[in-house]
């Protein structure tokens, strides 16, 4: 039985009982979420003991980092470092996008070190797995995805990025209307590729009953991909983006009426005033589904400071629907980020759904602050740092400018308001 079974039946389980002491909520009150698809509880029954978080509607706004090797960097151990990093600076959940090296061994690395939800995205060692055996992607069977998706979900992934919505109406729209960037996608490009290639339809779609079949056994939520995200803002809320959302609402009903858990993400590069819309959209088309968005980035001229300006759309965004940020951090665009990159990623996305979680009125959300507003009223700077979101740096910053003086700080000294 899955958590979503367990709700709709009126079974509050140990892990939701978990999940909602973390919210500061009644447990029923988070059973009735999952029952009605509104939030999810990522929950592979396989996986031992870690913390049990839920993700959605009422909830707070929760936070993931991306980590993984490369073919340029397949080493594990500075992979490791930057999992370090990210549960350091409060990450909630953790992704492994890990395309070289020992793949199944970074991945049952993280898995065994993570006391936080995992995700993985299993198309990608389909494609490298291809690659290493010689063939040409276009080669790879459905046979082969589906046992890719199902060695993920056995090894313990709490979720896993599937891209079930790119179908031939969609490709048909993209081509109608030509992007500025086309598919940025990693795994949409391959399914689009593939699927060129065959002349065939996404066998994720055709399939999905088997999808939906694997998910169940292990209790794996599924977070439909949105492989035709836009990648540039010019292509922000087009046709293919739009398209594809409808085919991924009715995938979420299904998912739903089979028992399954089911997320929904949402796009990457969206201007300012396109980011509220877009949340509507989602949220209206996929029946309210938690949706979990990359950022978005709301210019595309900012490399070196993608973690601010994800965080600046990452913050309206959850304030109007978003429940879960995939953070980015300054090397987006770049390169593979280093485990500081991972940290300021982490704090960024936090800061941002943070502020969210108060304009949305989440329990409890405003309390942390109004007690760091008591704390610098007091002058008391100890509680100044424990308070802070990130109280390293924090007190790295207060000890390195205030040599001279420890009441007050340098900025005002002996004119400070309070004194």
């Amino acid at each position: 039985m899955t958590e979503l079974e367990a709700a709709r039946r009126g079974i509050v389980t140990p892990a939701m009982q978990a999940a909602a002491a973390h919210e500061n909520m009644h447990a029923e009150d988070l059973r009735q979420l999952i029952a009605s698809g509104e939030a999810v509880l990522p929950w592979n029954k396989l996986r031992g003991e870690r913390t049990a978080l839920a993700v959605g509607k009422g909830l707070t706004t929760k936070v993931n980092a991306n980590i993984g090797t490369s073919q340029a960097y397949p080493e594990a151990q500075p992979e490791l470092e930057k999992l370090a990093a990210a549960l350091e600076a409060g990450a909630h959940s953790i992704m492994d996008l890990s395309t070289g090296g020992d793949i199944d061994g970074m991945r049952r690395s993280i898995l065994a070190r993570s006391p936080v939800m995992v995700g993985t995205v299993p198309i990608y060692q389909v494609l490298v797995d291809a690659v290493q055996q010689g063939k040409n992607v276009t080669q790879i069977t459905a046979d082969d995805i589906f046992a890719g998706i199902e060695k993920h979900c056995r090894d313990g992934a709490d979720f896993i990025t599937v891209h079930c919505g790119i179908t031939a109406e969609v490709l048909a729209a993209l081509d109608k209307v030509p992007r500025v960037m086309g598919i940025v996608s990693r795994g949409g490009s391959f399914m689009a590729a593939w699927m060129r290639h065959h002349q065939a339809e996404n066998p994720l779609f055709t399939q999905y009953d088997r999808l939906l079949s694997i998910a169940k056994e292990y209790d794996v939520t599924l977070s439909l991909g949105d492989g035709l995200r836009p990648g540039c803002l010019a292509d922000a809320t087009d046709t293919a983006q739009l398209t594809e959302l409808m085919v991924l609402g009715q995938l979420v009903t299904r998912a739903r009426d089979a028992g399954v858990q089911v997320m929904v993400e949402g796009p990457g590069h969206v201007p300012l005033n396109q980011v509220v819309p877009n949340m509507q959209l989602a949220k209206t088309i996929c029946h309210g589904a938690p949706l979990y968005v990359l950022g978005p980035l709301v210019t595309d001229v900012s490399p070196g400071y993608d973690h601010i300006t994800a965080a600046i759309g990452g913050a309206l965004a959850a304030a109007n629907g978003a429940d879960f940020l995939c953070y980015v951090t300054p090397a987006e665009h770049l390169g593979l980020p280093a485990a500081e990159d991972v940290h300021q990623g982490v704090i960024a996305s936090r800061i941002a759904a943070h502020a969210a979680d108060i304009a949305k009125g989440v329990k409890g959300a405003d309390e942390w602050d109004r007690q760091m507003s008591r704390a610098r009223k007091a002058l008391a700077w100890d509680a100044q740092i424990d308070l802070a979101l990130d109280p390293v740096r924090a007190k790295a910053l207060r000890q390195a400018r205030n040599a001279s003086t420890e009441e007050c700080c340098s900025m005002c000294g002996q004119f400070c308001a309070y004194k």
